[in-house]
């Protein structure tokens, strides 16, 4: 697996306001970051942030086992689910 130095880099160019600019300058230098390191670094974080969002959820007790019931016993399927399943998907077509 390479590690994050090793891997080819590539550009984003981006438009902004220059009053957005001027905000992340600030922050950026608060922290001592230049502005490249501090925009990598909040979306890096704001993307695993959404990723982790879709993937990982917790349930107290009482709703994990509603949870595994749900799966270990799923309702019969409905008259609309019936009919998607009968139907030739587009890339048969």
């Amino acid at each position: 697996m390479a590690t994050a130095s090793s891997e080819p880099k590539g550009s984003i160019n981006l438009r902004i306001e220059a009053g957005t600019r001027q905000l992340i300058d600030d922050a950026a230098a608060l922290l001592g970051k230049t502005r490249t390191e501090f925009m990598i670094e909040s979306a890096r974080r704001q993307a695993v942030d959404v990723l982790l969002d879709r993937r990982l959820f917790t349930l107290d007790p009482e709703g994990h086992d509603a949870f595994l019931h749900a799966l270990d016993d799923p309702p019969p399927p409905g008259p609309k689910l019936m009919a998607l399943m009968r139907r030739v998907p587009a890339w048969r077509r």
